[in-house]
């Protein structure tokens, strides 16, 4: 049996902590900086100018997470884009945001990289609601596409 990675919050090993779109990690997506991706998937859900957006934005861990209970959970918003909530123009952002995010982080690039061919598990403890933005198995194949595009570019 081969072993997983469990890319969560957390999850026993650093480089999964430090993958997790919960963990502190700035990076720049259109010219806006954002503290972690999590804080950028709860900030989507609010309209440019609605200044929850920007204090989500500017958050990580469980305090970016909670921004989601205020949400309408109906469209998000980025640049000139509207999507509808969970739609495939939704996930396609979500995505640009975890490839800028590992784009602009030689050190989690490596931490991806050392993972190796393991399966990659978004295993957090707590069942995965209907509503989420980003399921787990889109995260895993999200993550796992990054990862062999590092691994074909080194």
């Amino acid at each position: 049996m081969t072993a997983t990675f469990n890319i969560a919050a957390n999850s026993d090993d650093w480089r999964g902590v430090a993958l997790s779109n919960f963990c502190l990690s700035p990076f720049v997506l259109d010219g806006v900086l954002i503290a972690s991706v999590e804080g950028f998937i709860q900030g989507i859900k609010f309209p440019p100018s609605d200044p929850v957006r920007t204090l989500a934005f500017a958050a990580y861990g469980f305090t970016a997470k909670e921004f989601s209970a205020h949400a309408a959970g109906q469209s998000i918003w980025w640049g000139d884009e509207t999507h509808n909530y969970a739609s495939p123009g939704h996930l396609a952002l979500i995505e640009r945001a975890l490839r800028a995010r590992i784009a602009q982080n030689s050190g989690l690039q490596a931490a991806l990289l050392s993972t190796g061919a393991a399966p990659i598990v978004h295993e957090t403890g707590v069942l995965e609601s209907s509503k989420t933005s980003l399921k787990t198995a889109d995260f895993c194949r999200i993550m796992t596409s990054i990862r062999r595009d590092l691994s074909s570019a080194a």
